[in-house]
C-alpha cells in the first residue's frame, strides 16, 4: 500500500523518490502537477525524467519536505535562480543563513551588467556585429556598403577606441598630449613671472628750443602698471591644441553610430563646450574685451575628465562615487547636522565666560570653524579660548573623525569589487564556443522517433503543446 503512494522522479540521472503528497505541499508548481499523461512520465520505468541539474534539484526537494529554502554552496546564484525559475519557485522564499550568500551572487550580475553600461573593455566585434551598431547589417549581408559605410565604423574606432589597434593607439597618445599640454598652458599662464605687464604712461611734456636738435624733456613721468596678459606664445600652444580638440570632436561626431548618445554624454558636453570657450576668449581678445571674460575658461580644466576615456581605472572610481551616492549623501546629511549643532554650541559657549578675544560674532562664522574642525584640517584662523568652548571643540573633532570614517570602507569596498570584476574581465577568453538553444535544437528533433507504451510515434513539439486539449483524452505532454 505504501508502495501507491510513493514517486520516482530521475533528474540528471540521478533518482529521487519522496511521497505524492509532499510534492503537493508546494501548489502551482511543476511537480505539483505530475501526471502520468505527461511525456516526462516512462511507464515502464515507474519513474518522471527531467533533463535538469541534479544537485540544485536535491535543495528543492528538500524544500518540499521541510518547507526551507536553502542555497548550495556548489553551484552559482544564477543557476540557482534559473533552476528555482523552471520549478516553479521563488527565490526570494531562501532561508536566512543563506540570503546573504544569495544577495550576494545578485550584486556580482548587477556589478557585471554595469561594467557592460561603461563600456570599459575594447569592442572586438567584426563584421556583422560592428555594422549592426550602426544599422548597416542588411548592407553588410548584401554586399552593397559604400565607401562611407565602410569608412566610418574604421574613423569611429580610430578616435573612440584607444586598444582597438595600433593607429588608434598612436592617436590616443596624440589626445593625451595635447591634453596635457593645454592644461600645463592653463596654469603657468597666471604665474606672475610670465605674464606681461600693461604699463600706462602719464605726467607732463615740455619741449627745450634753446638747441638746435629738438629735445623733449619730460618735467614729470609716472608709471601705472593697470593689467597684465599671458605671453602671446601661450595662446599659439593653445591654438595649436584646440585645433587637434576641434578635428577631434568633427571626427568622432561625424563617425559615432548615435549622434543624440554623442550629445548626451558628460564628457563629449564638457569637451565641445571648452572648445567653444577658446574660441570665444581669442575672439574677444581680437575685439579687445575686458579681461573679465577669462572666468569662464576656468571650464577647459574640465577637459581632465577626458582622461576617463583613455584609462578605465579613473571611469571606474567615476562609477564607484556614483554606485556610493546613498553613502555619501549620508556623509553630507550627519556633516551638516554637525556642523549647525557644534556652531551653535561654540558660538554660546564662547559667550558665557569673559573673554575679550572672542572671534565666534555669530554663528555663520562658527559654521566655518565647524566645518574645517570635522573634517580635520584645521586651519587656525578662528579657535575657541574659554574652557567650555575648548571643549565642545574637542567634542567636534572627534565626532568630525567618526563620521567620516563609517562611510569609506563603503566606498573602498564598492571600488575594489568593481576594478577586480573588471580585471577578471579582461584575462577572460574573447571568443568561446557557441550552445545552441532548445528552440535551435528542436526543429531538428522535431520528427525524431521515440518509444512510449503505445509503440513508436512521432514527436512532436512538446515544448508548446498544452497541458489540457479541447477534446477529454489529456494528450502526452512534457513538462
Amino acid at each position: 500500500m505504501d508502495s501507491e503512494y510513493r514517486i520516482i522522479l530521475n533528474v540528471g540521472g540521478v533518482r529521487h523518490e519522496t511521497y505524492k503528497h509532499t510534492l503537493k505541499k508546494i501548489p502551482a508548481t511543476r511537480l505539483s502537477r505530475l501526471t502520468t499523461s505527461l511525456a516526462n512520465y516512462d511507464p515502464v520505468l515507474n519513474e518522471y525524467f527531467f533533463d535538469r541539474h541534479p544537485g540544485v534539484f536535491a535543495q528543492i526537494l528538500n524544500y518540499y519536505r521541510t518547507g526551507k529554502l536553502h542555497y548550495p554552496l556548489d553551484v552559482c546564484g544564477p543557476l540557482f535562480e534559473e533552476e528555482l525559475k523552471y520549478w516553479g519557485l521563488d527565490s526570494n522564499e531562501c532561508e536566512p543563513c543563506c540570503w546573504m550568500t544569495l544577495s550576494g551572487t545578485r550584486d556580482t550580475q548587477d556589478v557585471l551588467k554595469t561594467l557592460d553600461e561603461l563600456d570599459i573593455e575594447v569592442d572586438q566585434t567584426e563584421g556583422p556585429e560592428l555594422y549592426k551598431r550602426f544599422g548597416w547589417e542588411d548592407d553588410y549581408h548584401n554586399d552593397s556598403l559604400s565607401a562611407w559605410q565602410r569608412l566610418k565604423p574604421r574613423i569611429w574606432r580610430l578616435f573612440d577606441e584607444p586598444n582597438s589597434s595600433r593607429y588608434a593607439q598612436f592617436i590616443a597618445a596624440i589626445s593625451v598630449f595635447f591634453l596635457i599640454t593645454a592644461i600645463i598652458v592653463f596654469c603657468l599662464k597666471t604665474h606672475p613671472g610670465l605674464r606681461i605687464p600693461e604699463l600706462q604712461l602719464f605726467g607732463n611734456f615740455s619741449r627745450n628750443h634753446r638747441s638746435i636738435s629738438s629735445r623733449i624733456q619730460p618735467a614729470q613721468i609716472n608709471i601705472d602698471k593697470q593689467n597684465s596678459r599671458p605671453h602671446p606664445t601661450f595662446m599659439y600652444i593653445e591654438t595649436i591644441c584646440n585645433i587637434w580638440f576641434t578635428i577631434e570632436i568633427l571626427a568622432r561626431f561625424a563617425s559615432c553610430p548615435c549622434r543624440i548618445e554623442y550629445l548626451r554624454a558628460p564628457v563629449n558636453i564638457i569637451d565641445i563646450v571648452a572648445t567653444l570657450t577658446f574660441y570665444i576668449d581669442l575672439l574677444s581678445s581680437m575685439f579687445g574685451a575686458t579681461a573679465d571674460l577669462e572666468f569662464f575658461s576656468i571650464i577647459r580644466i574640465m577637459r581632465l575628465f577626458k582622461l576617463t576615456h583613455h584609462n578605465s581605472g579613473l571611469k571606474i572610481l567615476m562609477h564607484t562615487f556614483r554606485a556610493s551616492a546613498k553613502e555619501l549623501m549620508l556623509l553630507v546629511f550627519f556633516l551638516v547636522l554637525g556642523v549647525v549643532v557644534f556652531a551653535s554650541l561654540v558660538y554660546y559657549a564662547e559667550r558665557v565666560e569673559s573673554n575679550v578675544d572672542n572671534q565666534f560674532v555669530s554663528i555663520p562664522v562658527g559654521l566655518w570653524w565647524a566645518i574645517v574642525t570635522m573634517t580635520t584640517i584645521g586651519y587656525g584662523d578662528i579657535t575657541p579660548h574659554t574652557y567650555l568652548g575648548r571643549l565642545i571643540g574637542s567634542v567636534c573633532a572627534l565626532a568630525g573623525v567618526l563620521t567620516i570614517a563609517l562611510p569609506v570602507p563603503v566606498i573602498v569596498s564598492n571600488f575594489a569589487m568593481f576594478y577586480s570584476h573588471t580585471q577578471a574581465r579582461s584575462k577572460m577568453p574573447k571568443k568561446r564556443r557557441g550552445v545552441l538553444s532548445i528552440d535551435q535544437v528542436a526543429p531538428h528533433v522535431k520528427n525524431a522517433p521515440f518509444r512510449n507504451s503505445n509503440g513508436p510515434t512521432l514527436r512532436k513539439n512538446m515544448e508548446h503543446t498544452p497541458l489540457v486539449s479541447n477534446n477529454h483524452t489529456p494528450p502526452h505532454t512534457l513538462i
